[in-house]
């Protein structure tokens, strides 16, 4: 049973070569999503390491991922991020779970949870749900399909049972305030419209509940006072992203009642 690993990928120069060197040692066949906006060497350093480039614009997440399922050619496609590594000892464990595939009779598992630990400025964070953050990242082609409704933190459906790996991929997550601010900020608004698209509407205490239950959360439920300074830090600033979420859900709400308005 072939393995494909799948990355997405927009300008991301400065990862992807340690990304593809980290799949080579597991995968049959390595398949990135490249937008066709990227204005960097990805698609050079790509084929370098013998990848194959496809075209993808990008709608969401989860579409670019069922646009990977459906043009990977392995039986099994491991997700990989740009900004993620395969380690040693979990390339070990894959390559090891590929001899059982090879064995008579048909895998009963469907996806495999693989455990991801998150680095911040070049610190591995132990608390604030940064870890273990297991992953469902390795999946069974024919059993998978993602929910496009739910446009950030995609989610994965599965026909069949699930099970845990135990080796880890590293995550370079985060290196510069910049780059913080710019992915929460994205989440937010892909979060607020996830919101309404679910028919959630805006109470005027979101704006202050959500962003204290996110910070009890973070740095009491999840342990994040385990990263010291840093996890204060991490859990009070996605505690203002959450009520940045809910702001653009009222604003979404706001206009959707304009439009309407404008029609009578």
């Amino acid at each position: 049973m072939l393995l494909s690993v799948a990355i997405i990928a927009r300008d991301e120069e400065r990862h992807i070569a340690a990304a593809l060197a980290s799949a080579q040692p597991v995968a049959d066949e390595i398949v990135v999503l490249l937008d066709p906006r990227t204005a960097d060497r990805t698609a050079a350093i790509c084929q370098a390491h013998a990848a194959r480039v496809i075209a993808a614009p990008f709608s969401s997440f989860p579409a670019q991922r069922n646009r990977a399922l459906h043009e990977c050619q392995g039986t099994w496609v491991l997700f990989l991020d740009a900004d993620e590594r395969i380690t040693a000892a979990l390339a070990e464990e894959i390559a090891a779970l590929k001899a059982r595939w090879r064995q008579p009779g048909e895998p009963a598992v469907a996806g495999y949870w693989i455990p991801r630990l998150n680095y911040y400025w070049g610190r591995a964070l132990r608390g604030g749900g940064w870890y273990p953050d297991h992953q469902l990242r390795l999946v069974r082609r024919e059993r998978a399909r993602y929910d496009e409704q739910r446009l950030v933190h995609e989610l994965v459906q599965l026909q069949g049972a699930e099970a845990h790996l135990h080796e880890h991929l590293t995550h370079i997550n985060i290196e510069s305030w910049p780059e913080l601010r710019q992915k929460q900020r994205r989440y937010a608004l892909a979060e607020a419209a996830t919101l309404r698209r679910n028919g959630v509407r805006f109470k005027p205490q979101n704006i202050i509940l959500q962003p204290l239950r996110a910070i009890w959360r973070r740095l009491w439920t999840w342990r994040g006072y385990r990263d010291g300074a840093l996890g204060l830090v991490l859990a009070l600033t996605l505690g203002w992203y959450e009520a940045v979420t809910y702001w653009h859900l009222w604003k979404l709400e706001r206009r959707e009642r304009r439009a309407a308005l404008g029609d009578i």
